[in-house]
């Protein structure tokens, strides 16, 4: 059997930052670590921050006054960030700038009149967060095609911006038909939709014209990991999602000479690496290869922890 590995693959900038910043204050302050939210949706990379010391909370009532807080690449909403200040926590921010970039662009528009249209996905946490940016009334969510006929703006100023993880074609799709009912409506100069989410996906479309069967590696919480299980399956090909090896059966490949893995942005190599360990067990004439493309070169720097005061972007 031969293994093709999608590349780009797994961390993305926006993710080693937030880790970082996350092992950064556990190792300077010590446990323990408050953390809004997971920090990034990987089971086995918030699983090894709470044996660290890490507390992850979805409610702030249960971070103590004068805690160490930090918020996670996900971003938090205006209510969020006045809360946690009011509690005195140090609080330390791990939003990815892809995500602030995002938030900065719903407030600026929305102080020049504009109606906002967040594209995304109702209950994810990055889309809570930009929409608790502004007021309740600027701002509607699309989720699909669909929404779009229940929209009723009165404005000839709209706006729209999207969710960082989701589908590259399914949003050029719902762009368009925003631009059919509202012809007026203006979006940001770059998409919003990261780097790292458009090339994976872009990858994986590669993939799937070389081998029989893709493996998605990635938590089923995590948006651009379901978004590469969608593209694959999109273009005809047999997927299976994981989130580590305890969930692959090799039995689904036993009929297969090639298969492709990939991960979401969220997911560390080893996991990569186990996952192609047990299937080399299991078929002792595998072989793998990568996929030529070319290199991630994007980095976000990640801010020195200061004695005294607080880290936030926003």
């Amino acid at each position: 059997m031969k293994i093709i590995l999608a590349s780009p693959r797994g961390f993305c900038a926006g993710v080693e930052r937030a880790i970082g910043i996350v092992n950064d204050a556990i190792g300077f302050f010590g446990p323990p670590v408050y953390v809004r939210h997971e920090v990034v949706h990987n089971r086995r990379v918030v699983s090894e921050l709470q044996e660290k010391g890490v507390i992850f909370v979805d409610d702030l009532l249960e971070v103590p006054d004068n805690s160490i807080l930090i918020f996670s690449a996900h971003g938090v909403s205006q209510a969020i960030r006045k809360q946690a200040k009011s509690k005195n926590c140090r609080l330390f921010d791990a939003t990815c700038p892809l995500v602030t970039k995002v938030h900065v662009e719903v407030r600026k528009q929305s102080a020049a009149g504009y109606h906002i249209i967040m594209i995304g996905h109702a209950g994810h946490p990055e889309v809570e967060g930009t929409m608790g940016q502004i007021e309740k009334d600027r701002i509607s969510l699309v989720q699909t095609t669909y929404d779009i006929a229940n929209l009723d703006i009165d404005s000839d100023k709209i706006f729209y911006v999207t969710q960082t993880t989701l589908s590259v074609d399914e949003t050029k799709q719902i762009i368009r038909a925003l631009q059919r009912k509202y012809p007026h409506i203006i979006g940001p100069k770059k998409d919003d939709i990261c780097y790292a989410t458009q090339n994976r996906q872009d990858s994986v479309k590669k993939l799937v014209k070389i081998v029989e069967c893709v493996i998605v590696i990635g938590s089923p919480n995590s948006s651009n990991s379901r978004q590469l299980k969608h593209v694959a399956q999109s273009q005809g090909c047999l997927t299976y999602m994981i989130d580590s090896h305890e969930e692959l059966d090799t039995a689904w490949l036993r009929d297969f000479k090639t298969v492709g893995i990939t991960a979401g942005a969220s997911v560390p190599e080893n996991l990569i690496t186990e996952v192609v360990q047990k299937i080399s067990e299991a078929f002792p004439d595998t072989y793998t290869e990568q996929m030529e493309s070319q290199p991630e070169t994007i980095s976000f720097p990640i801010p020195k922890i200061q004695k005294t005061g607080s880290h936030i972007t926003q």
